[in-house]
């Protein structure tokens, strides 16, 4: 990263006084949960969403799909907040720093941060497909915790029981087809409207409605710091792209930052 750039973004983070963290896949790489596009080794470049990620999918084979998510949460146990994690979490130390995610892990709050929005759910937040009661009883992992190959056959397994009226519990995700929580819109929005700098990390930008929100700071002329080794559909809106992994670059600005 050149040093120039670095240096004009840490002091764009350091005059601000409301940072909206805008966070995908990308964020949660390198604790080693795979991303979804990121070429042949991105989930949906293995397997196929609709199958594992939709209704009817839900609908066609609830022991695939309830399968792949408990072997999803049983490596979410096994990893830890990488670097970007906990610096974002350092900055909130000193800043107001809403983190709006499109992940469905919870990294960013066992690295300390607040987020405001689970745009696509939380992995954990598992319910009755029935009657939507919470679920909190324990998630077995498959017998088989290792795909083979691309086969998911070895990771079915049936779904628990929902104690208030027997229906299959299911992940507490967003679907594709599927509206995005209420709630947890509403509190992104709010968020876009009221900062004054937008941090957009490990993001394709092409998931909508999520992808539209940093065009309403944008709007606004807010600032837009773009963190992804790569080019996204979102780099035209931003001020600044920092090429570089989130647990490279965000320590690297919290550094110059702290001076």
């Amino acid at each position: 990263m050149p040093s120039d750039t670095v240096q004009q973004v840490a002091d764009m983070i350091s005059s601000a006084d409301r940072i909206t963290v805008f966070t995908g896949a990308g964020m949660s790489a390198e604790s080693g949960i795979a991303t979804f596009r990121s070429g042949d080794d991105g989930l949906w470049g293995r397997f196929d969403p609709m199958m594992l990620a939709s209704v009817d999918g839900w609908e066609a084979d609830p022991h695939l799909v309830w399968g792949w998510y408990a072997w999803r949460i049983g490596q979410l146990r096994d990893v830890v907040p990488n670097a970007g994690h906990r610096a974002l979490a350092d900055l909130a130390q000193h800043k107001v720093v809403d983190v709006v995610t499109q992940n469905v892990d919870d990294l960013h709050e066992r690295a300390g941060s607040t987020v405001v929005s689970h745009l696509h759910g939380s992995l954990t937040a598992t319910r009755c497909s029935v009657c939507r009661a919470p679920y909190d009883g324990p998630v077995a992992r498959p017998y088989h915790e290792q795909i083979d190959g691309d086969d998911l056959d070895s990771l079915r397994l049936a779904p628990p029981t929902c104690a208030r009226c027997g229906g299959d519990v299911r992940p507490g995700v967003v679907w594709f087809g599927e509206m995005l929580p209420e709630r947890e819109w509403a509190s992104a929005v709010d968020s876009f409207d009221a900062c004054d700098l937008v941090l957009v990390v490990g993001t394709s930008g092409i998931v909508y409605p999520a992808a539209g929100l940093p065009d309403r700071a944008a709007g606004r002329g807010v600032p837009i710091i773009e963190v992804n080794p790569d080019e996204s559909a979102l780099s035209g809106l931003a001020t600044h792209s920092i090429r570089s992994t989130a647990a490279s670059a965000l320590p690297l600005l919290a550094r110059v930052i702290d001076g």
